[in-house]
């Protein structure tokens, strides 16, 4: 071994001691006769001292060095001088007396620093990731991931769970994103897929009498990238046999409510048991289906008081089925006819034609792009369902239901932003349960299912399917933290009968059926028990607890927002021999 101790686990109990270690210089000082290294590998850092008086040799040799050279040095652990102590480092007590070094590798000026915090574009960081990795914040992230896959593998090790892999190479069934392809070289024209999910499988490996199961699986789906999205993802997926509802989710529940305690304890998880909402009541009170509930500014409803309000905007969107509601900004009130155009921008992105506001200035005055069109009493009742104050901003997307929704859903996290209401500590866990089991595909004229082929209606709902399928409500659930949706699962189908209904309700023919599904239709004739599961995406869970706003900062090796690795350069051409061993000809 290059090396007897790690940098970061010497402490005044190894005074005294011979060392020898190995690692990257992070910093180097120079004070004439003496020399300063701080010394840094995997697990820490540690102060190292080259005086030419004791050790010519060694301070020679150490002279040359720079930042991000590997060395090797041996030498005693020396308590430091009085009043030079570090508190900031977990070695601080102590530095390493060198009596004799080994350059291992020198190294360029790397083109990112590694010992210092700053603003670098992410293609920079990303095209050198290898260097990026050094760094502490990346080293923290990759040591939270590892410890939270760990604290996954034995709590479900536990509880009677097998790990068993699925085939990364399997059979094109779409599920809602695009297939990445593998074209077969030894079956011309026909082609593998890279898995979204292995949902199929799962279900199988149920048939197959295995009745606990799971996987750290990878996952691919070909489609557009954001912070909280890549073409390949991890997540936890597990299945269970002979399970209601209920006891997914309490075992899920139970896992990550203690995995937070263990592995971040400085984080606190809001309410235990998890709350639960509908996913109506949510979408009334936050306007989306992955809530962040760690502040209030519910969405308040006043489509009712629309009608006959005088204020033709809002009369025409109320009488033709939209919606008006409005969300109350705590301490805006004051804003600025330039601040308030920012929010209108804002809501634009997301299809809202306008924003109207009613603004209460702390002076006791009020402003508005429309209350001068309403009657007094309606706008006192406007006041007392917002309880609004002096100092309150009030803001009013009018629009169709799902514009209404999201335009106020986001501009709700925008200002829980803006005032500082997102406690990074806290962890807002929920669930959300009830949602509609099909919608209505206005272009396709057609049902989709809202979440997969597989999932099984509530047992009470199943004869709507028949005559009002929008009613029905399916078994499945939505794992929420933070505003993001961080897993997703659902009680299945395991009847043939039933999911041969659902194929037909989806517009599914059964040639089409049997020849994408034919496989696990078949085995549900031969004994499938009632089982149901949940996956939970491992990258967005990382990036919630490391405290990041994107998943790529908790993946070694991520795509960037083109899906392209740009260290690698990939994708990238391949040549014509390879094509043409896989009977494929370019039309680009």
């Amino acid at each position: 071994m290059y090396k007897s101790h790690t940098c970061g686990e010497l402490t005044a109990k190894h005074l005294d001691q011979e060392v020898t270690l190995a690692g990257w210089v992070h910093r180097r000082r120079d004070h004439g006769g003496v020399t300063f290294i701080d010394l840094r590998d995997r697990f820490g850092m540690v102060q190292i001292v080259s005086n030419t008086d004791l050790y010519p040799e060694a301070h020679k040799i150490m002279e040359p060095v720079r930042s991000e050279w590997v060395i090797q040095a041996k030498g005693w652990v020396r308590r430091r001088p009085e009043g030079t102590f570090n508190p900031e480092m977990s070695t601080g007590e102590i530095e390493v007396e060198v009596r004799e070094v080994k350059i291992l590798n020198p190294a360029k000026t790397p083109p990112i620093y590694i010992n210092k915090e700053e603003e670098v574009d992410e293609q920079v960081r990303l095209r050198y990731r290898y260097l990026d990795l050094r760094k502490e914040r990346m080293r923290r992230n990759l040591v939270l991931r590892h410890q939270v896959v760990k604290f996954i593998r034995d709590y479900l090790d536990r509880n009677g769970f097998l790990e068993v892999e699925t085939p990364i190479l399997f059979k094109t069934t779409p599920e809602g994103a695009r297939d990445y392809l593998v074209p077969s070289r030894v079956h011309p024209g026909e082609f593998y897929a890279l898995p979204q999910s292995p949902q199929q499988l799962k279900q199988l490996l149920m048939v197959a009498g295995v009745e606990r199961y799971f996987q750290i699986a990878r996952c691919f789906r070909d489609e557009d990238q954001r912070g909280d999205r890549q073409p390949e993802f991890t997540q936890l997926d597990l299945e269970m046999s002979f399970v209601e509802r209920e006891d997914v989710m309490r075992l899920t529940e139970d896992l990550f409510t203690r995995l937070v305690a263990e592995i971040v304890p400085g984080k606190r998880v809001l309410e235990s048991p998890w709350p639960r909402f509908t996913y109506d009541e949510v979408m009334r009170r936050f306007g989306k289906d992955s809530p962040d509930i760690r502040f209030g500014m519910e969405l308040i409803d006043i489509t009712d008081l629309a009608a006959g309000s005088g204020f033709r905007v809002f009369e025409e969107i109320a009488e033709s089925g939209g919606h008006v509601r409005g969300i109350k900004a705590r301490g805006l009130g004051d804003y600025s006819r330039r601040q308030i155009e920012e929010l209108i921008e804002f809501v634009a992105q997301y299809a809202a034609k306008g924003l109207a506001y009613i603004a209460l200035t702390s002076a006791g005055e009020q402003r508005s792009s429309f209350a001068k069109y309403l009657p007094e009493e309606t706008l006192t009742e406007i006041a007392r369902r917002f309880e609004a104050e002096s100092g309150d901003l009030l803001l009013f997307v009018a629009a169709r239901p799902e514009v209404t929704f999201e335009s106020l859903g986001r501009l709700r996290e925008f200002l829980g932003d803006r005032l500082g209401l997102r406690d990074p500590e806290a962890l807002g866990f929920c669930w959300v349960v009830d949602f509609p089991f099909v919608v209505w595909n206005e272009a396709e004229k057609r049902w989709d299912p809202s979440h997969h082929l597989f999932t099984s209606p509530m047992p009470e709902d199943a004869p709507l399917l028949d005559s009002e399928p929008g009613r029905a409500r399916g078994q499945q659930y939505d794992m929420v933290l933070n505003g993001y949706e961080v897993g997703g699962g659902s009680i299945r189908i395991h009847n043939r009968e039933l999911q041969a209904r659902v194929f037909e309700l989806i517009g599914l023919e059964t040639e089409v059926a049997q020849e994408r599904f034919g496989h696990i239709l078949e085995a549900f004739e031969y004994g499938t028990p009632p089982h149901g599961g949940i996956a939970s995406g491992i990258d967005r869970i990382c990036m919630i607890l490391a405290g990041e706003t994107n998943i790529r900062e908790v993946i070694a090796f991520p795509k960037n927002q083109n899906a392209r690795d740009v260290m690698a350069g990939a994708p990238s051409r391949v040549e014509d021999e390879q094509l043409e061993e896989l009977h494929i000809e370019l039309d680009v």
